[in-house]
This record gives structure tokens, C-alpha cells and sequence, in this order.
């Protein structure tokens, strides 16, 4: 694990803060639309992905769904930061985009080591710093983007993550994440594919354009 996390991280943290963190840490290991975290489950610490994609999403009462953001390789998840402010219950849902493996750091040592190590303590600020801008990002596109730009742009970031133009992926499941219909992300797909950016398949999209 130790070299694992020293390829993934080895720019922005020292080799002996990341022994340290294969000791301390807890090894998980998740396959493809596993359920990592739930809203309400306690936050277990704080994740450092090592490989695959996390998406990470907003459930509101009624428990519909709206996607916020992706951790790729290299990356942690804000939304555990809260706990550094006495909050212990999480607010979010994250699930597994991809196969995905990370460490799981424990709350009480990312606090040491935030105020003991320099490139930690700057990591966790560039994380939350990346987190935050991403949820601006999000509510922009609520904002400014009607949803055949923001279908578009889901189906472009989800390319981006996956490192395929070829998405194996429902309906059902994008409607989920852009908390609207399926019936209207069916029409919305229609319109890309005859506008010649993608192409559609049973449980599969192939996106041309992005």
C-alpha cells in the first residue's frame, strides 16, 4: 500500500509522512456503484483515492439525488473537513464511479498532521479550496445552464473521469444524478444523439463530441 500511496500522492507528500499513513490508515477496496458513504453514517475520516473515481452527491428529503462532484486519483473529499468543526454525521452520498481503492485516515491524526506537516496541512487546504470551487461550479450550472447543457456537460465530465468516450450507464442513472426524470433525460439524449454528439446503445452511450 505504501507505494501505492506514494504514486498517487508523492507530489504533494513526503515518503515519510506517507508510511505513516499506510500505518494509521484503513485500506478500502470497492467495485463499480458500491455505496461508500451515506448521508447520516457517521464520517469514518478522511479518504485519499489511489485509483478508480468516487462520485460524490446531494440527496435531498425526499431522497432524490443530484451529482456534485468526482475524486479522481490525487484527490480527498471536503465534505469530511466538517468534521474538523465538531460535525460527525456525513451530508453527502459516495458512490463508486469506477472499481476504486483509497485509505481511509483517521480523523484525530489528519488533525495532527494538519498542524505538524507543512504539505499535508496544504494538501487539506488545496482539497477544500478544489471542493469548494467544484460546488460553485455546480450551482452555476443550476443557475446559468438549461438541462440539455448541463446533460451535455455531465456526459463530457463523466468521459473525463472514466478516461472513456464509451459510458456504460442507464437512463435511470443520469436522471438520478441530475435530479430529474428519466422521461426527460430520454428526450434530452435523443436531441444530442441527432445533433451528432452521441451515439446511443442499450445501457451504453458512446459520446462523440466533447
Amino acid at each position: 500500500m505504501v507505494q501505492e500511496l506514494k504514486e498517487a500522492y508523492d507530489m504533494v507528500l513526503h515518503g515519510a509522512l506517507l508510511n505513516t499513513i499506510a500505518q494509521e490508515g484503513r485500506f478500502v477496496s470497492v467495485g463499480k456503484g458500491d455505496l461508500i458513504m451515506d448521508v447520516g453514517d457517521p464520517i469514518p475520516g478522511m479518504p485519499l483515492l489511489i485509483d478508480g473515481a468516487i462520485k460524490i452527491l446531494r440527496v435531498d428529503d425526499a431522497g432524490d439525488e443530484m451529482l456534485l462532484y468526482f475524486l479522481e486519483q490525487g484527490d480527498s473529499c471536503a465534505m469530511t473537513l466538517g468534521s474538523f468543526f465538531g460535525q460527525t454525521k456525513s451530508d453527502i452520498r459516495a458512490v463508486a464511479e469506477q472499481d476504486s481503492r483509497f485509505v481511509i485516515m483517521p480523523l484525530d491524526k489528519v488533525i495532527e498532521w494538519t498542524g505538524v506537516h507543512t504539505d499535508f496541512r496544504q494538501f487539506v487546504f488545496e482539497s477544500f479550496n478544489t471542493r469548494l470551487k467544484e460546488l460553485v461550479e455546480a450551482m452555476d450550472n443550476l443557475a446559468f445552464l438549461d438541462l440539455h447543457g448541463r446533460t451535455a456537460k455531465y456526459l463530457d465530465d463523466r468521459v473525463k473521469v472514466n478516461g472513456t468516450t464509451t459510458l456504460s450507464t442507464t437512463h435511470a442513472e443520469i436522471a438520478a444524478d441530475l435530479h430529474t426524470s428519466r422521461v426527460v433525460v430520454s428526450r434530452i439524449l435523443k436531441q444530442l444523439e441527432n445533433e451528432g454528439k452521441i451515439s446511443l446503445h442499450r445501457n451504453r452511450i458512446e459520446v462523440l463530441e466533447f
